[in-house]
């Protein structure tokens, strides 16, 4: 799995991991009933601690993202449970009050935020 720290950034480590398998998980490159690496096995990849890994994962699996069975791990949930979804909305709507905050703060418009999206989701869809 490949995760990136940044150790620069100000979100806690956790939350970039957190971030970054549900980012996988939308992108399809985890999809339901794959195997997590184990905590210290991906503590260990990452040069972080167990207990940063244990709370993205405990993060993950209270928002429906994975699941545990004990003695075998962490897996990928059902990614297209109705859970998962709500989840990636809140995510989105969440993003846009940040959005909205900082445009406010710019003076920027409504229309120039419309723009801004439609500009960076064709982007985006090219890339893909």
């Amino acid at each position: 799995m490949d995760i990136v720290i940044n150790d620069n950034s100000i979100e806690p480590i956790y939350e970039q991991i957190q971030q970054q398998i549900i980012k996988a998980i939308i992108k399809g490159d985890l999809v339901e009933g794959d195997q997590l690496p184990s905590l210290r096995s991906l503590a260990k990849e990452l040069r972080v601690s167990v207990l940063s890994v244990n709370r993205a994962y405990t993060e993950l699996e209270k928002n429906g993202f994975i699941y545990s069975i004990h003695g075998s791990g962490f897996f990928v949930g059902d990614t297209e449970s109705k859970i998962v979804k709500e989840q990636y909305i809140r995510e989105i709507e969440d993003l846009f009050i940040k959005a909205i905050k900082l445009s406010k703060v710019s003076s920027l418009s409504l229309s120039d935020l419309n723009e801004i999206l439609k500009t960076i989701y064709k982007l985006e869809e090219g890339e893909e």
